[in-house]
C-alpha cells in the first residue's frame, strides 16, 4: 500500500481532485473536439480551451503568482473570462471577479481588500483601470485585451499565446479557495465571500440533478454577466457534461437577438432575469418558433406576476425553473421545479438536494408554517467565510447555521415564499443594491442632514432605489438631480436613486433606528415626486 510522501500516492491524490482545473482537463480528454464555448462567432473546443488555459496559467506563474494568490478579473463576458477562471483554478490562485459596472473607487477598494497581485482586464475599462490601479499597493501587473495604461506594467493578452502550454505542477485540493466574490454589504463596503472548488463543484451537482442536465448535446445560454455568481455557476454543469455554452455580450441584451439565438443554436437550457424575460416572451410570442429547449429558468431578482404569467403562456410546455440563493451559498439554495410552476407561481420552491434549511426567529427557534422568519442554511455549498473579516463571519454563522438575511415564509406544503430582506437589500434588474451603501454615498453631500434609502416598485427593473432626505437647510434643499449626480460619481450607475423625496424628519423607533417599513408605507408609491 502506498505510504505518505510516496510519488504514486501523491499522483493518486491529485487524480481524485475536483478542482476546476482538473475538471476542464477531464472534459478535454473526453470531448476534445466538442465545442465548449462560443462567443460572437468565435468558438473554442475543449482541447483548444484546455491548452489556452495552460498557457495563461504558465504566464501567471512566470510572473510570480503562486497558489493562494489573488488574481482580479475586470473583464466583460467573453472567452478571455473563461480562460482566466480556469487558469486560476489550474494554478491554485484565487479568482476575484470584479463587477465592471463599478466606478474606479469601488474597484480600487476590491483590489486593495483582496490584495490582488495581477489584474486581468479589457481596454473597455481603461479609465477605471488607470485610476484604480494607482490605489492598489499589492497590484504588480495587468494583462489586458486591447491597449490601456495603468500604474503597473501592462502586458498584452497576446503574450499568453506565445507562452508554453506547460502549467506548473500544483496540487489544488478540493477545499482550497477558488473564488473571492465580493457582495454588497450593509456597512457601505462590500464583503468578499470565499468559495472553494468543492463549494462550486457541489453547486454544479445540484444544478445537474435538479434540472436533469446530462450529455454532451446540451447547449446553454445565459443573459447574466460572468462576474455574477449566477453567470459563473450557470456554465459549470455544461463543462462537466461536455456541453456547449454560448456566452452573451454584457451590456448588450437584445431580446430579438436572444430569441433568434435560442432557435438558431437549438439551445437546450437558458437563464434570464425577470426583466429580460418580459421582452423575450413578447418576441417569442410574435410567430411560431422551433425551439429545442428542455428547460428555462429565471432568478436573481423578483419577478412581477405579469412576467410569470407571460412565461407560462409563451413557454408553458417547457419546464420552467425558479432559482433562489445568494453568493455566500455558491449560490442556489432553493428550486421551484417546472411541474410546480403553475400551482405555486411566485414561490422559490423548496431547498435543493444537499441543502438543509430552517426558518427561524431572532432566537433561532423555528417559526410555524405561514409565519415569517429568516431562512438559515447548512450545506456543502456554504462559503468558507468573509475575507479578512472574522467578526462578519462569526455573525453570519451564529448558532452553527449560515444566516441568509432573507425573510421568508413556508406554506403548508413546504414551499418557500420570499417576503423581504432583513438587511434592506434592493434588487434592481438582477443587481443587488444595499441601502446602507447608497445612504453612505448620499450622506457625504453637505446639503444632507439625514438619509434613508428604500426600494420602490418599477415596471421595468422590478425595484429601484429611492432616497428619503432630511436637508441640512430646509429652506434651501439641494435639488433631486444634484443628489443623483452626486451618487453617480461615487457609485455604479445602477445603485444611484431614481427619485428623491425631502422630508422634515425620518421615523425612528425607541432605540433611534429608522423604521423603514413606515418609510415604505409613506413613500413607497412609484408615482410620488419630491415633497
Amino acid at each position: 500500500m502506498p505510504q505518505s510522501g510516496d510519488p504514486d500516492l501523491r499522483a493518486l491524490q491529485a487524480a481524485r481532485r475536483m478542482s476546476h482545473g482538473q475538471q476542464l482537463a477531464r472534459a478535454a480528454s473526453k470531448f476534445p473536439d466538442q465545442e465548449a464555448f462560443r462567443f460572437l462567432g468565435r468558438s473554442l473546443g475543449f482541447a483548444a480551451l484546455d491548452e489556452r488555459v495552460s498557457r495563461l496559467a504558465r504566464w501567471l506563474a512566470d510572473r510570480g503568482v503562486d497558489k493562494g494568490d489573488r488574481v482580479a478579473l475586470l473583464l466583460p463576458n467573453g472567452l478571455e473570462f473563461v480562460e482566466a477562471f480556469f487558469a486560476c483554478g489550474r494554478l491554485g490562485a484565487i479568482c476575484v471577479p470584479v463587477n465592471f459596472r463599478l466606478v474606479a473607487d469601488e474597484i480600487a477598494y476590491i483590489l486593495r481588500s483582496s490584495g490582488a497581485r495581477v489584474l486581468l482586464t479589457h481596454a473597455d475599462f481603461r479609465d477605471a483601470v488607470a485610476r484604480a490601479s494607482g490605489e492598489a499597493p499589492d497590484l504588480e501587473a495587468c494583462l489586458a485585451v486591447g491597449e490601456l495604461e495603468a500604474a503597473v506594467p501592462v502586458h498584452p493578452w497576446a503574450e499568453t499565446e506565445a507562452t508554453p502550454a506547460m502549467p506548473p505542477d500544483v496540487d489544488v485540493a478540493d477545499h482550497d479557495p477558488c473564488c473571492l466574490m465580493y457582495t454588497s454589504g450593509t456597512t457601505g463596503r462590500p464583503k468578499g465571500a470565499l468559495l472553494s472548488h468543492f463549494n462550486l463543484f457541489m453547486n454544479s451537482m445540484h444544478g445537474m440533478i435538479e434540472q436533469r442536465i446530462v450529455g454532451s448535446d446540451e447547449v446553454w445560454l445565459a443573459g447574466l454577466p460572468l462576474f455574477h455568481i449566477g453567470g459563473l455557476n450557470g456554465m459549470l454543469p455544461y463543462v462537466l457534461t461536455g456541453g456547449t455554452t454560448i456566452l452573451w455580450p454584457t451590456g448588450h441584451f437584445d431580446a430579438r437577438e436572444a430569441v433568434d439565438e435560442l432557435e438558431r443554436s437549438q439551445v437546450t437550457g437558458c437563464f434570464f432575469v425577470a426583466t429580460q424575460w418580459q421582452d423575450v416572451c413578447a418576441v417569442a410570442a410574435e410567430r411560431p418558433r422551433s425551439f429545442a429547449l428542455r428547460r428555462i429558468a429565471w432568478g436573481a431578482s423578483p419577478a412581477l406576476p405579469s412576467t410569470l404569467e407571460a412565461m407560462a403562456r409563451t413557454f408553458g410546455e417547457i419546464p420552467i425553473y425558479t432559482f433562489f440563493g445568494q453568493t455566500e451559498m455558491s449560490s442556489v439554495t432553493c428550486v421551484l421545479h417546472g411541474e410546480d410552476f403553475e400551482h405555486k407561481p411566485g414561490s422559490v420552491g423548496r431547498p435543493c438536494i444537499n441543502v438543509e434549511a430552517r426558518i427561524v426567529d431572532d432566537d433561532m427557534k423555528d417559526v410555524a408554517s405561514g409565519e415569517v422568519g429568516e431562512i438559515v442554511y447548512r450545506a456543502p455549498t456554504v462559503m468558507q467565510g468573509y475575507w479578512n473579516d472574522p467578526e462578519a463571519t462569526a455573525e453570519a454563522f451564529r448558532g452553527g447555521w449560515f444566516h441568509s438575511g432573507d425573510l421568508v415564509r413556508a406554506d403548508e406544503d413546504g414551499y418557500i415564499w420570499v417576503v423581504d430582506r432583513k438587511k434592506d437589500m434592493i434588487i434592481t434588474g438582477g443587481e443587488n443594491v444595499y441601502s446602507a451603501e447608497v445612504e453612505a454615498a448620499i450622506d457625504t453631500h453637505p446639503g444632507v442632514a439625514e438619509v434613508a434609502v428604500i426600494g420602490i416598485p418599477d415596471p421595468k427593473w422590478v425595484e429601484t432605489p429611492r432616497a428619503i432626505i432630511v436637508p441640512t437647510d430646509p429652506a434651501n434643499p439641494p435639488g433631486a438631480d444634484e443628489i443623483i449626480a452626486h451618487c453617480r460619481e461615487r457609485l455604479a450607475s445602477y445603485k444611484k436613486p431614481s427619485s428623491v423625496i425631502f422630508v422634515k424628519s425620518l421615523p425612528r423607533n425607541a432605540s433611534g433606528k429608522v423604521v423603514k417599513p413606515e418609510l415604505r408605507r409613506l413613500h413607497g408609491a412609484p408615482s410620488q415626486e419630491s415633497a
